[in-house]
């Protein structure tokens, strides 16, 4: 058994439950998710950050950008965002998540916990922005005779 970054055993337990069912939103939608931290001792705990960030996977250099962010300090506040916390944004128009077949967009909501010992723990979350299909592999052609 490993030692959590607050001396404890095992990892935290971050809960992030979206507001829309399949976690699928529309571009420039509202995003609502609840957020929930366990399994530490919340006074080991000096920082939370809730984000909603969206990045490239594939060929080239990924790419990441973050939409929205927020850092909770305080002392009275952090005890109450680790019990529960709602986190809302309003989605840009773009970039829509993408599968294709060389590169890949993906957005996520991160939950990072940081430990007063220096160490930090993150937790990502997907979920889909707008309805791009999945790209398809070209057939390869066999050249005529």
């Amino acid at each position: 058994m490993s030692l959590s970054p607050d001396g404890g055993r095992g990892s935290p337990v971050i809960d992030v439950q979206f507001d829309r069912p399949g976690r699928r939103y529309d571009a420039a939608a509202p995003l609502v998710v609840h957020s929930r931290v366990g399994g530490v001792d919340p006074e080991s705990v000096r920082a939370l950050e809730l984000s909603v960030v969206w990045y490239t996977e594939g060929k080239g250099e990924e790419d990441l950008a973050v939409h929205a962010f927020e850092r909770i300090v305080d002392r009275d506040a952090l005890l109450a965002a680790l019990a529960g916390h709602d986190f809302e944004t309003r989605l840009p128009a773009s970039p829509l998540t993408y599968e294709g077949v060389i590169v890949k967009i993906r957005w996520c909501v991160r939950v990072r916990v940081f430990y007063a010992a220096g160490r930090d723990y993150v937790s990502e979350q997907e979920f889909v922005m707008g309805r791009v299909p999945p790209a398809a592999p070209l057939a390869v052609r066999e050249a005529p005779c």
